[in-house]
């Protein structure tokens, strides 16, 4: 299989070339392509660096942060064009640990459509998190696979392995949600259209180096979408049983 990795970043500077090196480590033929939105700690100038260093690497420049939606839409978009057989995602910050990615692709092979690394199957979970921050992300999942009425236990996971052909289908560039609601609204526009997700088990690591990108803000913009997403499905799901009785 040809598979690409896609790394959206934004002040990963620290990060980025241990990632890249790992990443190889793991799999000397996967491609790499950083999305940079424009990071003010040269972040874009280590990936310019690594692409000249090594075969493999695309970089794409962005004019500025424009949310992890938006870049994940603008790299899906390139590697789409470029014929590769399945499209990994992840964060460059080590929470996601590259050794797992040869276990997501056996599951692609297997006949897997989508593939997310999950902390709330057997075998996964996280390190370092404090008791409240697993109370609102677990609580969060639940909440969100009930309402969506997605079976994904990790539906807000990033660490993730989609068949080309299926994330296709879903027309990512089409999504609306730019913060971490994107990954959610991947995983419903999957489930909807029947493709066959599976989930491994991770060990989710907090980063030792730089800034999380998480805020009261996204959480609450992913909240409020999932919400609206529920109501309206369950809300069309009645206006069709009505007609049809």
């Amino acid at each position: 299989m040809q598979v690409c990795v896609v790394l959206p970043t934004y002040n990963e500077s620290e990060n980025l070339r241990p990632m890249v090196t790992r990443l190889r480590e793991v799999s000397p033929d996967i491609g790499i392509v950083i999305v940079d939105d424009n990071s003010p700690d040269g972040t874009g100038r280590i990936a310019d660096a690594l692409a000249g260093e090594l075969p493999g690497i695309e970089v794409i420049h962005r004019p500025g942060k424009q949310g992890l939606g938006n870049a994940y839409r603008h790299g899906f978009a390139h590697v789409l064009a470029g014929g590769n057989d399945v499209i990994v995602t992840m964060d460059v910050d080590f929470s996601h640990d590259p050794a797992v990615i040869p276990a997501m692709l056996a599951a692609i092979d297997s006949g897997a459509d989508a593939v997310v690394g999950s902390r709330y199957v057997r075998g996964g979970g996280t390190v370092n998190w404090p008791m409240h921050r697993r109370l609102l992300s677990r609580w969060g999942n639940l909440y969100t696979g009930f309402l969506l009425g997605v079976r994904v236990r990790d539906c807000t996971s990033g660490f993730r392995a989609y068949r080309a052909s299926a994330l296709a289908s879903i027309a990512p560039e089409t999504t609306r949600a730019d913060g971490y609601a994107f990954l959610t609204e991947l995983v419903l526009r999957l489930s909807r259209m029947k493709f066959t997700v599976t989930e491994v088990p991770i060990r989710f690591k907090e980063r030792e180096h730089g800034t999380s990108k998480m805020s009261g803000r996204i959480i609450a913009e992913s909240m409020l979408l999932v919400t609206r997403w529920g109501i309206t499905h369950r809300a069309r799901r009645l206006v069709a049983a009505i007609r049809r009785d």
